[in-house]
């Protein structure tokens, strides 16, 4: 952190970093398989496949090819494409089951070290999201997991999704900070390779088990980030001191 701003605000990315969305999705997954008789489709598997939609999604949004629309539109269409991909016609499953195995998203776990680390971290600075999913899904997940947010921005405030600049730089507009003030915590390299070009500071913290133990998709964008920790505590114990 040599010569490097005063921090005066962290920001959180928050599928991955915070929560644990793989596992969340699979067991949310998993009755509605059964249901279905398809035994033969791994709830984790089913989970990947949701999560691989995620990108192409918002890139039709970030490219200006469809407006902006919120988080929770794309994970139901990519749950619709997931389905037919699996043989599975949408139309056959009622309405609410898909309505509600969507708003899985909103019901992730923690990680083990979440609650405590953003608590420690808020008695120091001021914590907000800076995640691409909408302001209902961050507010229903934080209700649930616990998670102490001071205030849930991203993309629905800013209109834009990451990993594009105005992303960043409209959280740090939003909090009256100079971008070099406000650090950007995250789980993925990519995320915060574009903080960084965008002028924050960065703070990595590992979480292995995202992908069930594989390797990340952007592990090859890895650099020397101004932090990098194993765990949101772990990251109080550097920042808090």
């Amino acid at each position: 952190m040599v010569n490097r701003a005063p921090i005066k605000a962290l920001a959180f990315d928050v599928f991955g970093t915070v929560v644990d969305w793989r596992s969340g999705i699979a067991r949310d997954a998993a009755p509605v398989l059964a249901r279905l008789n398809r035994s033969d489709i791994d709830p984790h598997v089913f989970a990947d496949g949701w999560r691989k939609r995620y990108q192409p999604a918002l890139e039709e949004v970030r490219s200006g090819r469809r407006p902006f629309v919120i988080l929770d539109t794309l994970h139901r269409e990519a749950l619709e494409d997931l389905l037919r991909h699996h043989r599975i016609d949408p139309a056959a499953i009622d309405d609410a089951t898909l309505d509600d195995l969507t708003h899985a998203w909103h019901r992730l776990d923690p990680w083990p070290d979440s609650v405590e680390g953003l608590t420690r971290l808020k008695t120091r600075f001021p914590i907000v999201t800076l995640s691409n999913g909408n302001i209902a899904l961050m507010l229903d997940m934080a209700r649930r997991a616990g998670l102490p947010w001071d205030a849930i921005l991203g993309a629905e405030v800013s209109r834009v999704y990451k990993p594009l600049p105005e992303s960043y730089l409209a959280t740090a507009r939003l909090l009256a900070i100079d971008p070099s003030e406000l650090c950007l915590v995250a789980a993925h390299h990519s995320d915060l390779a574009a903080a960084r070009a965008a002028g924050l500071q960065t703070a990595y913290v590992d979480r292995p088990h995202e992908y069930g133990g594989r390797a990340a998709p952007d592990a090859d964008a890895a650099q020397d980030w101004d932090v990098s920790v194993g765990s949101l505590t772990q990251l109080a114990d550097e920042l808090c001191r």
